[in-house]
Parts: C-alpha cells; sequence; structure tokens
C-alpha cells in the first residue's frame, strides 16, 4: 500500500489518508519493542544503498553503518533511490566489517549476517530478539569472510524458486520485516515444528 488515497472509504476497505496512515504508523511503533540497525558490508550499487537507506527509514532502522566501497547517501544514485528517506536514518562510515560488528555490538545490538554459508540458520527459525543489526554484503561476493567470523549468526532468506538468490536490497528489507514480525504483539518468533 502506497498511503495515497482520500479516506478509508466504504467498509474500510479504502485507501487512507495521509492523516490517517500517520496515525496508524504511530500506532504500530509504540506496539512494538524492537531495535534495528544495518551494517552494508561493501554493498557498492548506489541504487541498492539508496534503496536500503529507504527501508532504513521506514523500518525505523536506529544506526546504518556504511563499509567501503559502500557510497554515503551525498551520491546521487543514493539520494536519488532514498527519495529523501536518507536524512531520517543516522549513519557512519566504518573501515572494515568486522569494526562495524564492533560499534553495533557496543550499541547493545546482535548481529546477524544475511549469507549463503554451510551454517546458515533459515531466518525465521532464528531468534532475532529486541535488538538486531544486520549485515548484507557486495551484490557479487556477499558478506566478506573477517565480517562472517565476527558477527553473532548466519541466517538465509529460504526461497522456493528457481533463483537462489535476491538482490541484497531486497533480501535486506524482508529480513528487517521479519525482525517486526518476531516482534509484533501476539506473535510468537519462530514458527510452530510442523
Amino acid at each position: 500500500m502506497s498511503g495515497a488515497g482520500s479516506g478509508s472509504g466504504a467498509g474500510g476497505r479504502g485507501p487512507l489518508s495521509p492523516t490517517e496512515l500517520k496515525r496508524l504508523h504511530r500506532t504500530w511503533r509504540r506496539s512494538v519493542d524492537l531495535r534495528l540497525g544495518l551494517i552494508l558490508d561493501g554493498v557498492q550499487n548506489p541504487y541498492n544503498v539508496g534503496s536500503l537507506l529507504r527501508s532504513a527509514a521506514a523500518y525505523h532502522v536506529e544506526s546504518v553503518w556504511l563499509v567501503p566501497p559502500a557510497p554515503d547517501p551525498s551520491h546521487s544514485g543514493v539520494s536519488k533511490t532514498a527519495l529523501g528517506s536518507h536524512k531520517l536514518v543516522a549513519w557512519h562510515r566504518a573501515e572494515s566489517g568486522p569494526e562495524a560488528v564492533a560499534a553495533a555490538r557496543a550499541q547493545g545490538f546482535t548481529t546477524v549476517a544475511i549469507e549463503l554459508t554451510a551454517d546458515a540458520e533459515p531466518l525465521f527459525a532464528v531468534d532475532l530478539g529486541p535488538a538486531v543489526c544486520f549485515v548484507l554484503g557486495h551484490e557479487d561476493r556477499g558478506v566478506h569472510r573477517d565480517t562472517l567470523a565476527a558477527v553473532d549468526r548466519v541466517a538465509f532468506l529460504p526461497q522456493l524458486g528457481k533463483v537462489g538468490s535476491l538482490n541484497v536490497s531486497q533480501a535486506g528489507t524482508v529480513a528487517l520485516y521479519e525482525a517486526l514480525r518476531q516482534a509484533a504483539p501476539g506473535r510468537s518468533p519462530t514458527p510452530p515444528p510442523a
């Protein structure tokens, strides 16, 4: 839902007005006890960085760490994709992934890399807890091995189709959503056993 519209319409099924949308988000934000962070460990494409900053703003991410060669928000491609949302997120430069992981831990985050490794767990099976920082890697090479050695957990996004991976900005948004889903009032952090 884009949030555009002129009211709730008949039966509450129409698009929300801007005021109704703000009220909905405010109520939801107050009902969830969750802190989020992101580490972009070498995410190189400015459009991916901008998209992730937009998702970070939408999910109320506290901090984003940019690890080279990730461009900062002043890059035209980043700002074009972020559509101003990069101004709503605190971002920091880190010289390496392990440095960013240490900074996230110092802020009380558990670090979870989203990567395909032999020891990775399905993301929905990981109890993400109340403060999680997701680590996302380079578009082709993934999360750097030194960064993988530094994180608390490694998780992957199970996929059923013939494509084995998602674009990094899509994967990051899915991870942020899963953290929110787990933190939602009345929700179980992991699915029931089959």
